[in-house]
C-alpha cells in the first residue's frame, strides 16, 4: 500500500465515523435552514481569519520585543518578562480574556470589549512567540560570528546574508503554527460577543434550533482554514530543509 493509498483511506475511515457520529445523533440532517444566514457565517469566517492576523503580527511584534527585554543587561526586565510569562503561561486563554476586557480594560477607561479581546488574544500569544524569536536566533553559533568578524562583514552584511536567512528559516514554521492556535483561540472571543465564526454559528443554532448541523457546520469551516494553513507550514519546512 502506497503513502497516496494509505492517506484517502485513513480520510474515508474519519468521513466514515463522521458519518456514523451524525446519523447517531440525528434522522433529519440537513444544512437547509443554514442556507439564509451564509452572509453572516461568511462574516464571521472573514473576522476570525482578520483577528488572527491582526493577532499573528501583534504577537510578533510583542514577542519580539518580550525576546529583547528578556536577553537585556538590566536584571529587572529579565525578571519582568519571566514574571509575565510564568503568569500566562499558568491563566486560561479564556480566564486571560475576561480578565483583560472586564478587570485592566475599566481601569484605564477603556470599555471596548473587541479591543481588549484582541489584546489579550496578542498578549497571551507573545511568550510563545518570545520562545521562537528565541530558538531562531539562538541556531546562529559563537563560530559564525566569528567568521563574519574575520571575513570584515559590515552589520548591514551581516545581517542580510547570515542572520536573517537563518532567522527566518527556523521562524517560519513554528510561527505559522502560532498561527493556527491563533486561528482556534479566536472562538473563545464568542463570550464577548464579537462576530466571529463561532460566535455567527451560534446564533445561526439559536434561530434554526439546528445544533448539530451547527456543530458539524463549525467543525468544518474551522477545518477549511486551520488544515490548508498546516500544509503551507509542511511545505514551508521541506523547502527551507533544502
Amino acid at each position: 500500500m502506497n503513502k497516496f493509498t494509505s492517506y484517502v483511506l485513513a480520510i474515508l475511515t474519519v468521513i466514515a465515523f463522521m458519518v456514523f457520529v451524525v446519523v447517531r445523533q440525528t434522522d433529519d440532517f440537513s444544512f437547509a435552514s443554514f442556507y439564509i444566514y451564509t452572509d453572516m457565517i461568511l462574516t464571521g469566517m472573514g473576522n476570525t481569519i482578520l483577528m488572527s492576523l491582526i493577532t499573528l503580527f501583534g504577537s510578533l511584534i510583542l514577542g519580539f520585543i518580550f525576546y529583547l527585554l528578556s536577553i537585556s543587561k538590566f536584571k529587572y526586565f529579565n525578571a519582568l518578562i519571566d514574571v509575565l510569562t510564568e503568569i500566562i503561561y499558568g491563566t486560561p486563554l479564556i480566564v486571560f480574556m475576561v480578565v483583560m476586557t472586564f478587570l485592566i480594560g475599566p481601569a484605564f477607561n477603556t470599555y471596548k470589549r473587541v479591543l481588549m479581546g484582541s489584546l489579550a488574544l496578542t498578549f497571551y500569544m507573545t511568550p510563545y512567540m518570545k520562545n521562537v524569536y528565541k530558538s531562531a536566533i539562538s541556531s546562529i553559533s559563537d563560530e559564525q560570528y566569528m567568521a563574519m568578524d574575520l571575513f570584515g562583514f559590515t552589520s548591514y552584511q551581516k545581517y542580510r546574508y547570515i542572520i536573517i536567512p537563518q532567522v527566518v528559516r527556523i521562524l517560519m514554521p513554528p510561527m505559522m503554527n502560532n498561527f493556527s492556535m491563533i486561528i482556534k483561540g479566536s472562538a473563545l472571543l464568542y463570550v464577548l460577543s464579537y462576530n466571529e465564526l463561532f460566535f455567527a454559528i451560534r446564533v445561526v443554532q439559536s434561530k434554526t434550533f439546528a445544533f448539530i448541523e451547527g456543530y458539524v457546520l463549525m467543525w468544518g469551516l474551522y477545518l477549511i482554514i486551520t488544515i490548508p494553513l498546516s500544509q503551507v507550514t509542511k511545505v514551508i519546512e521541506r523547502k527551507w530543509a533544502l
